[in-house]
């Protein structure tokens, strides 16, 4: 990774494979090493024990991590039916669990039908959830777990692609589920199996997308050591969000915080839009913008 003429750290996004075992912030710390700066952050969390599509971003793109965080997500899984756990995966102690193996495809099937599209859910009580100022996992390890309120959340799609026998009564199911940002897939492996009356908890769970960065352009954290890859700042908002293309009176305008006109319909996009990725003739990412009522307002400035 090469630094600007100032000597710079220069700003994009690492989307990183993660591997098993770490947490989001372990791989976090990782990238700042690598990167020579404090300035670095995540979109969306993965627990110690998935694997997969991890978006970070460097310097100016940190702020665009909000914004990536809210997009679409796919995941793999297995779930293991036959056994529920405190929290809801392979890492947590088995609280309880009936037979599983009579159960049919099409019974899974159906029990994955019903939790799909916007449903309420309950998120894991070992989760990071803030409950009065203290996170949830935190409290359930000190004995006095929180009560959670469901959440809406949308699950485009949960397959099932097999069912196959696990150790004893037990039941695994490969499952392929594309969701929006605050799902828990840990959540949707317990409510299936409190749904068949059986319990389930996750057994493995690997992302393969976040909006636009999938595994196809994830590297280890062993390659990005050889040689750390950095999405450039412009062309990693490019993929995420609708561009737009600034005159030189706009791109100053907007730099300085300034607001424009809306494109909207003209350019394709809805009456109300955002973000949108604002480039100034040379390429350069501008701003992150949204569109409202005819105006174009700056969410994020990146130059000054």
């Amino acid at each position: 990774m090469a630094r600007d003429a100032r000597g710079d750290v220069p700003s994009g996004l690492v989307v990183v494979d993660k591997p098993g075992g770490l947490t989001s912030h372990d791989v976090v710390a990782r990238i700042r090493r690598l990167a020579g700066t404090r300035r670095v952050g995540h979109a969306g969390t993965l627990d110690p024990m998935a694997t997969g599509v991890l978006v970070v971003g460097v310097e100016k793109a940190t702020r665009l991590l909000g914004h990536l965080t809210l997009t679409d997500k796919e995941y793999q899984a297995t779930i293991r039916l036959g056994q529920a756990t405190d929290t809801a995966d392979a890492e947590g102690t088995v609280t309880s669990g009936r037979p599983a193996s009579q159960l049919t495809l099409a019974q899974v099937q159906a029990a994955a039908a019903a939790l799909t599209g916007e449903i309420q859910q309950v998120p894991p009580v070992v989760s990071a959830i803030k409950v009065a100022g203290r996170r949830s996992y935190q409290l359930a390890r000190e004995g006095t777990p929180p009560v959670l309120e469901p959440r809406p959340v949308t699950v485009w799609s949960f397959t099932v692609r097999a069912v196959r026998p696990a150790a004893g009564d037990l039941l695994d199911v490969d499952v392929v589920v594309r969701c929006s940002s605050g799902t828990y897939i840990r959540a949707l492996a317990r409510d299936m199996g409190d749904a068949l009356g059986v319990g389930g908890h996750l057994t493995s769970l690997r992302r393969t997308r976040v909006g636009p960065y999938d595994l196809s352009a994830a590297h280890g954290l062993d390659e990005l050591a050889e040689q750390l890859a950095v999405l450039p700042l412009a062309e990693a908002a490019a993929a995420a969000f609708p561009v737009r293309q600034l005159t030189e009176d706009e791109a100053r305008s907007l730099s300085h915080g300034g607001r424009l006109a809306a494109l909207g319909q003209e350019a394709g996009l809805g009456e109300e839009t955002g973000p949108v990725a604002a480039l100034g003739p040379d390429g350069t990412l501008i701003a992150l913008v949204h569109e409202e009522n005819g105006v174009a307002r700056p969410l994020a400035v990146f130059v000054s």
